[in-house]
């Protein structure tokens, strides 16, 4: 699984209001900013997570961008869907969608696998989960496996 730039941003900008004192609206700059985040780029993926429901927006001297809801109910998985779209997708069909056949046939419940392997740990982990640096213990004991840590 490949992790887009954008949902990298997207997930970074989403834990930068996570953290926002009392959920005062952040400005997109501040957020850029703050997380390294080239602005126009900030701004469009900020556009696609209000289309989402992930933020919304306030205009105004005190406006910029806040959690459309807790922290706690949004999970990581939500984040990369509302700018990526589907978490794993296999020449960008879904993996129900796909046909096999002779040797390759067991191809589509393997990529089935992966993708419900993908969404429970995304899914699970919510941006208070990370905001919080509380990780469930299914990602810790992931974490834990020696080859967890290298690259084959």
């Amino acid at each position: 699984m490949r992790v887009s730039a954008r949902a990298d941003y997207a997930v970074r900008a989403a834990l930068e209001l996570a953290a926002a004192r009392g959920g005062d609206p952040v400005k997109a700059e501040a957020i850029a900013e703050a997380q390294g985040i080239p602005h126009k780029f900030l701004e469009s993926i900020l556009n696609d997570m209000r289309r989402a429901r992930i933020v919304v927006s306030q205009r105004g001297g005190h406006g910029g961008y806040r959690l459309a809801a807790p922290p706690e109910s949004i999970s990581i998985a939500d984040v990369i869907r509302a700018v990526d779209g589907p978490l794993v997708s296999v020449r960008g069909e879904r993996p129900p969608e796909l046909s096999y056949t002779g040797p390759a046939q067991s191809l589509q419940p393997m990529w089935i696998a992966v993708r419900a392997n993908v969404r429970k740990i995304l899914g699970e982990v919510s941006l208070a989960d990370v905001a919080a640096a509380k990780l469930p213990s299914d990602v810790h004991d992931l974490l834990d496996l020696p080859d967890s840590w290298t690259n084959p």
